[in-house]
């Protein structure tokens, strides 16, 4: 038996039906054993200095654990999401060198601010066998491997649930989130029966299951990891809705964050991955609109329901565990980088990373129109009714120049000069930006835009998507408008031409939309996000056959 909810939506766990001797149904709720259990393992004593955890930036921690060295999430260089974001602390000078010296690398998922194929070339230019570890993910969180350019040869795909001995004393167990299994995972750390539980992005890490009263827990805590609805205007998008909106997400969120702390009880709390900021300048509007969480405040409600230890990294800050475990007022069990160390990032490298994305516009693929057709076909989407305007535009939003400006009609996947007169929802918009991976939102029950003459006569607010992620809870709307969904140019057209899938547009801030009424299209934003080929569409052969 099993049951969707919504309808059209996330198909829930199937339940096990069992009959009994008068022939009448058993419901069983399954209970299985926590994996970590398991070989279960007595914390013995730690010296000082035999396990240190450094904070680099963002999602990266540096793991000394005994006389071996783990790394999580190394985005140290480089934007995540194309453009939109960018690194909000100044990594440690000794970063690289660190990454050098790691003896492997966890990477909690396919994200471009957890796993950054800038960093990761700075360290296979060296140490291309590095062991990297994943977990199992429905979508390979390496899928993209061999178009990055990235020369990495020992990347390891592990089970869920199982652990993974490194050595006598440390051993590390990858977990699937329940929400998103087919792409996000977190890790439980042993090391001598000590436990650091890292539950990164998950919206439910494992189901809702963890460890309790683990040595150490860190967890993502900022929220502003989506483009709702900042990205968004027309009807109740209001600036002052919005910053309501806002206000009243993060309060939940940081409320959500704390109680789960409070439940799982560990030693010592660290807020992490959510240290990034819309720095580009044309993402002026997002950076200020974009209120997170600040982590000292979070901590300071922990403390306030809890008798857990909170440590708020700063960039090379490290947290000595044995020293803290003994005695929590040891000054030395935290040790701050130096005074006069430059915490927060005043500058970035935007060029190389941009012309990266420019040299898309430009691209003979674009110079013949029948590019639409070819791509669409190759994303596999269809029988499904939904029509979808697209627009290019330029930094500002504005049409651009010679862009393309077309209607997808995902029913019959044709590309009509005009609306298709059947009932149908409606979406219009240009490539910028949906949500992220770490806000919790809430979105209106969804409702179909009835009639669609032409684009003039279309009411004030246009159709247009919504992709919120709660701590990367996909929450993939559509809604209906006169306006559009517009993406700048130089991402679109990277992101068409490189068979990427469509986070960074969404995540990334490249897009602006509007929409009235809201209609909720998981299959299609899922699709589009998650189920894209492996593989990028084939050009090669394209430009033969216009040509």
């Amino acid at each position: 038996m099993k049951y969707i909810n919504p309808p059209g939506s996330f198909c829930q766990d199937e339940l096990v039906v069992e009959k009994n001797e008068e022939n009448g149904l058993l419901f069983l709720e399954l209970n299985p054993p926590n994996p970590w259990d398991s070989e279960p393992r007595s914390p013995e004593d730690l010296a000082f200095g035999e396990v240190q955890i450094t904070y680099l930036t963002h999602a990266c921690m540096d793991l000394k654990l005994g006389d071996k060295r783990m790394v999580f999430d190394p985005w140290l260089i480089g934007p995540a999401f194309a453009r939109g974001w960018w690194l909000l602390h100044e990594p440690p000078s000794d970063w690289l060198e660190r990454l050098y010296q790691a003896d492997l690398i966890y990477i909690s998922h396919m994200h471009s601010d957890h796993l950054s194929y800038p960093t990761l070339k700075k360290v296979a230019g060296r140490r291309p066998d590095i062991p990297i570890y994943v977990g199992n993910t429905e979508r390979p969180v390496f899928w993209n491997l061999k178009r990055s350019g990235v020369q990495l040869t020992n990347i390891n795909v592990v089970p869920f649930g199982i652990w993974q001995q490194v050595d006598r004393n440390l051993r590390f167990m990858i977990l699937m989130d329940g929400v998103h299994p087919e792409m996000d995972t977190c890790i439980i750390v042993e090391y001598k029966g000590h436990k650091i539980l890292n539950t990164v992005d998950c919206t439910r890490p494992n189901g809702g299951r963890l460890p309790m009263k683990v040595d150490l827990m860190m967890s993502d805590f900022a929220g502003g990891a989506s483009g709702f609805p900042m990205t968004f205007s027309g009807g109740k998008f209001t600036e002052e809705w919005k910053a309501q909106f806002i206000k009243t997400e993060r309060k939940k969120l940081l409320n959500y964050k704390a109680r789960l702390v409070k439940d799982l009880q560990p030693r010592i709390y660290c807020p992490f991955a959510g240290y990034f900021v819309e720095s580009h300048p044309s993402d002026k509007y997002i950076k200020e609109t974009n209120i997170k969480n600040d982590p000292n405040e979070l901590n300071n409600l922990i403390k306030k329901n809890s008798d857990v230890l909170t440590w708020t990294p700063r960039p090379g800050a490290t947290l000595d565990l044995g020293r803290m475990l003994k005695d929590p007022t040891d000054r030395k069990g935290i040790i701050e980088p130096p005074e006069g160390t430059k915490i927060y990032k005043d500058s970035w490298d935007f060029g190389p990373y941009l012309r990266i994305l420019n040299a898309a516009v430009g691209d003979e693929i674009f110079r013949h129109s029948c590019w639409i057709k070819e791509y669409f076909t190759w994303a596999g989407f269809k029988d499904y009714n939904l029509v979808v305007r697209m627009i290019e535009t330029d930094e500002d939003f504005s049409p651009f120049p010679g862009g393309y400006d077309y209607l997808v009609d995902f029913l019959d996947l044709s590309f009509p000069k005009e609306r298709p007169s059947r009932e149908h929802p409606y979406e219009e918009g240009s490539v910028l930006n949906p949500p992220n991976t770490s806000a919790s939102t809430a979105s209106p029950t969804p409702k179909i835009h009835r009639s669609c003459p032409d684009l003039a006569q279309l009411p004030p607010t246009l159709s247009s998507f919504r992709f919120t992620r709660v701590n990367h809870l996909l929450d993939i709307i559509t809604w209906i408008s006169k306006s559009l969904i517009r993406s700048r140019v130089d991402v679109i057209r990277h992101v068409v031409k490189n068979g990427l899938l469509w986070d960074d547009l969404y995540i990334g801030f490249q897009t602006r939309l509007q929409r009235d009424p809201d209609v909720y299209h998981h299959l299609f934003w899922n699709h589009f996000q998650i189920k894209l080929p492996l593989t990028p569409p084939n050009w090669k052969s394209f430009l033969m056959y216009c040509g």
